[in-house]
């Protein structure tokens, strides 16, 4: 589900200007009346100006509500931590809310895994690096050596941790020691290993995939194949969060390139790369501002 307040929407046109000073509000909660008048009676009470304001509900009488709310701080007679606070106590509670609180001047720290394909960790150290995503990125790991000298001229350390059959408990512990007090959130840009139920558990609802078809169709390997098989007059590329159940995860962002049958797997291959790039982009962005509440297996995106 995407919800947006502004129709025709570029995916990647709406940011947030003032990060030192703005602050992020996400709340999931049952829908009642009275919800949007109490968090921002609150906020006005305390010194903050909501600037911005996105709200959704499943169902007009008894259904689930998601908003989310931007709002700058300089005039806040309250610390952080005690805004939190009383923000569950006067408001949370009375509510029965699922709510976080964020920062827009802490940057959430990515890492990034890959394997041989490069296009979609390029794309997002060239983006990084322009300040257009809005994260520290301090680790970059592979199971292939091959692109180190790529992404070491970015500034970014690069750690090679090869992946057999035999020991693939051992590198997913490496990988996780690595991870560990470094990164909030993980992408995998075109990692071509199956991460365990154990690895996904430290990090739930903090690992987005690119997956280079438009999910629920051809899930698992080549896809592109798959698709030039079945003859389909569309491909897609689609960014989700991963789950213990292979490519299930609940979708971010999709979207799709016409072809037909004059298109052969390799040429399948190219456009779905431009695809995955931008995709992948768009998801990772949207989750470092805060921009996706999960809502069992869907997303609620406010882009």
């Amino acid at each position: 589900m995407n919800a947006s307040r502004t129709a025709g929407l570029q995916p990647l046109a709406l940011m947030t200007t003032q990060f030192e000073t703005t602050a992020r509000l996400l709340i999931t909660c049952p829908d009642r009346p009275g919800i949007v008048s109490a968090v921002t009676t609150f906020l006005y009470h305390h010194g903050a100006n909501v600037t911005e304001l996105d709200q959704y509900s499943t169902d007009p009488s008894g259904g689930r509500f998601f908003m989310r709310l931007e709002f700058q701080t300089p005039h806040l007679d309250v610390s952080r931590a005690t805004l939190k606070q009383s923000f569950g106590d006067v408001v949370g509670q009375r509510f029965e809310m699922d709510w976080r609180l964020s920062f827009a001047a802490d940057k959430p720290r990515m890492g990034v895994l890959v394997s041989k394909h490069d296009h979609a960790l390029m794309d997002l150290l060239w983006r990084w690096q322009r300040g257009e995503l809005r994260v520290d990125l301090p680790l970059v790991i592979s199971n292939h050596p091959d692109l180190r000298e790529a992404v070491e001229r970015f500034g970014v350390r690069f750690e090679h941790v090869p992946v057999e059959a035999a020991t693939h408990a051992e590198s997913e512990a490496r990988m996780l020691a690595l991870l560990e007090g470094q990164v909030d959130f993980v992408v995998l840009a075109r990692y071509m290993r199956i991460l365990s139920a154990g690895f996904v558990s430290h990090y739930p609802q903090r690992i987005i995939n690119i997956h280079h078809s438009f999910l629920p169709a051809f899930v698992g390997a080549d896809p592109y194949k798959q698709a030039y098989e079945r003859g389909v007059k569309l491909i897609g590329a689609t960014a989700h969060y991963v789950t213990s159940e292979l490519d299930q995860g609940p979708i971010i962002e999709q979207d799709t390139a016409r072809v037909s049958h004059r298109h052969a797997v390799p040429e399948l291959r190219h456009l779905g790369r431009d695809l995955e790039r931008q995709v992948l982009a768009r998801a990772v962005r949207w989750h470092a501002e805060d921009r996706i509440i999960v809502d069992g297996n869907k997303t609620i995106v406010f882009a």
